[in-house]
């Protein structure tokens, strides 16, 4: 085979491997079956969720295999294995779309999903929803219970009017009665808190005219079926005579006569909205987590590339000086290159793998330099106010103080956009204690917190808007006016500093953010740990033998030509189990520099563990495009992101003497 169709031929391994690794990652499972029901791709959950042998899955396996093996297993019922294969794998040609529910043997319930690809075969995804359908039911059970119950006691009451009055306005929810011709008998004082309504005279309130047009057009018809004799329960969004909008949830109870005919129906409604808000914010945790796993992965092949072409780069330009070629091509190129590392630091940042320099960090005086930095950024005929609580508990929080800041600043800089020069926002920290049901949903321990909070009010965002504002690149400004990643890297920095962050918005009504962070104990007297910033050191001056462990050959001819420009013998490893040889064999390291994800079962952090304890080496640093979890807080030793200069490598050194 030719040079160049072999080069072609591993290029498209490359890109089928990355593929996978990425269809790997993914919880749901997947599964594509081509026109002649051969398996053309799948991933790890696919086989995982169905339970099927691993050796089962593989380029161009039958699609009647599979079918085969769970006839034989029984998960299609009784009767005759081959009938069921030939009847599903005959339905299977159709290529329908369709959407079903499965109760595997185990319990466990898929979602199936089917969709065609014309020409080409049948694409299909499987859920595990046993969670959620459990979850649902414990739900619907409890609705069950409390409509019995109110029921129950409703009717024990129907006698006296005044004491069942009493008890439904005490009830948090919406009570009420109406009879077989639609017209309400009773309604408890929520209908007056939430629509204003005179409840007095039950008689004269129109359901139409409190819900609007479009949402008694939705929920008219579940009352005709209540009325008929079916028990109704629904979900819908509604807007209060004060402007406020509730998701909420209505069941509807027919009450029948002795005779057996439907005389009228109970209505009980809940306001169900911090309940639909706690689901979004799950969803949006989770989604987002898998996210930062899959970016921070392709983080460290990015840094690593990055690392060995600004480093050729840089010593292309300092061995031309003088070159009118330079700023043609070499400046652009590296200018590019450096772009690119900041795209990549911010990447790394919402995958939460960026290093952290924390210290106890007084939020009411970080927020006071918020505002004195951006006031020059804002119209003048733009409001901002601070509202920092100065209560008997000082606002200290465990965090890097200039990540915050820069956090605080983005948020005020996107207010600023959203509400225009004559717009108003207010800055605002408290000291709240939140409890385990406001924690659960944030993903936050019970306890006391600091709360900062960007609200303005501008544009506002729809709720597709809201749904993705935290995903890498995505933006609403015009084209050139940003990366998409300013959201994301907020996102990233406060979920690593243990926080929670949280957006309410609607069209037209401004916009939010409120960013938790756990509540620390002052700072020392001496002021030694108030800012969270890291002080500047100059570089090492002391010369000696280096030993460089990196298993990329590239990125090691870098970094060793910056190891040669301070002073340094240069010795290299190309794994772990090569640099803990040397650090045994070879007297006299005065320096360990090493990457910390490789290949070969021993990582860099062992090695750095190795030369720390065995006094094999005077100073220690790390480097890495990207570090599995936060080792810049299960670690002492300095941590290097790549790419780096000389400069911030020589400040390393000097730091991990």
């Amino acid at each position: 085979m030719q040079p160049g169709k072999v080069a072609g031929v591993i290029r498209t391994l490359e890109r089928y491997l990355t593929l996978q690794a990425g269809l790997d990652l993914l919880d749901q499972g997947l599964s594509i079956f081509d026109a002649d029901l051969r398996l053309v791709a799948w991933n790890r959950a696919y086989v995982r969720l169905l339970g099927f042998p691993d050796e089962m899955a593989y380029m161009g396996a039958p699609f009647e295999s599979f079918i085969g093996f769970n006839a034989r297993r029984g998960e299609y019922g009784p009767g005759d294995p081959q009938q069921l294969v030939a009847e599903r794998v005959a339905a299977a040609r159709h290529f329908a779309p369709h959407q079903i529910e499965r109760v595997r043997p185990d319990g466990r319930v898929l979602l199936i999903r089917g969709e065609p690809v014309p020409g080409h075969g049948f694409v299909t995804l499987y859920s595990d929803v046993t969670e959620q359908r459990r979850a649902e039911q414990i739900i619907r059970r409890h609705n069950a219970e409390l409509e019995g119950r109110v029921a129950a006691r409703t009717a024990e009451l129907q006698h006296s009017e005044e004491r069942v009055r009493l008890i439904m306005d005490s009830i948090p929810a919406l009570v009420a009665y109406f009879d077989h011709r639609r017209v309400y008998r009773y309604l408890n004082r929520g209908y007056h808190d939430w629509f204003c309504v005179d409840t007095s005279r039950p008689e004269a309130v129109s359901a139409k005219a409190f819900l609007g047009d479009a949402v008694y057009a939705m929920v008219k018809p579940q009352v005709l079926r209540a009325l008929a004799g079916e028990t109704q329960s629904l979900e819908y969004e509604l807007q209060t005579c004060d402007a406020r909008r509730l998701w909420v949830r209505t069941s509807l109870v027919p009450q029948r006569s002795a005779e057996g005919r439907v005389v009228g129906c109970f209505e009980l409604t809940f306001d169900i909205t911090q309940e639909r808000r706690s689901q979004a914010l799950l969803a949006r945790a989770q989604k987002l987590d898998s996210l930062g796993r899959l970016t921070g992965g392709l983080a460290h092949d990015f840094n690593n590339i990055l690392t060995v072409v600004i480093g050729n780069l840089a010593a292309l330009a300092e061995a031309r000086t003088g070159d009118p070629a330079l700023d043609d091509y070499v400046h652009p190129a590296l200018d590019a290159a450096r772009r690119g590392a900041d795209l990549v630091r911010g990447l790394l940042s919402f995958a939460r793998r960026q290093p952290l320099q924390a210290a106890a960090v007084h939020v009411g005086a970080l927020v006071d330099t918020v505002a004195r930095l951006v006031r020059r950024s804002l119209p003048e005929t733009l409001r901002l106010d601070i509202d920092v609580d100065v209560g008997e508990l000082p606002l200290w929080t465990w965090i890097d103080a200039t990540l915050l800041e820069q956090a605080l600043v983005n948020l005020v800089l996107n207010a600023r956009d959203a509400t225009g020069p004559d717009g108003h926002i207010v800055l605002r920290a408290r000291r709240v204690r939140i409890d385990a049901s406001e924690a659960a949903p944030l993903q936050l321990s019970a306890g006391d917190c600091v709360r900062i909070e960007v609200e303005d009010d501008g544009s506002g965002m729809d709720a597709d808007t809201l749904a993705h504002l935290f995903d890498p690149f995505f933006t609403t400004k015009q084209p050139g006016s940003g990366t998409g990643l300013g959201m994301a890297v907020v996102y990233g920095f406060v979920k690593q500093s243990g926080g929670a962050i949280d957006v309410r918005s609607a069209p037209g009504r401004g916009t939010t953010v409120s960013v938790w962070l756990p509540a620390a104990e002052p700072a020392p007297a001496d002021g030694a740990a108030d800012s969270g910033r890291a002080t500047g050191r100059p570089p090492a001056a002391s010369m000696g033998l280096a030993l460089l462990v990196d298993d990329d050959a590239q990125v090691r001819r870098v970094i060793r030509r910056s190891l040669l420009e301070l002073g340094y013998s240069v010795l290299e490893a190309d794994g772990g189990a090569d640099a803990l040889s040397l650090l045994e064999h070879t007297p006299d390291i005065v320096l360990l520099l090493s990457d910390v994800v490789m290949g070969g079962g021993v990582d860099g952090l062992a090695v750095a563990r190795a030369a720390r304890e065995g006094g094999r080496a005077r100073a220690v640093v790390l480097m890495s495009g990207y570090a599995p979890g936060d080792l810049s807080r299960q670690v002492d030793f300095p941590m290097l992101t790549k790419p780096f200069s000389t400069a911030q490598l020589a400040q390393a050194i000097e730091e991990g003497r």
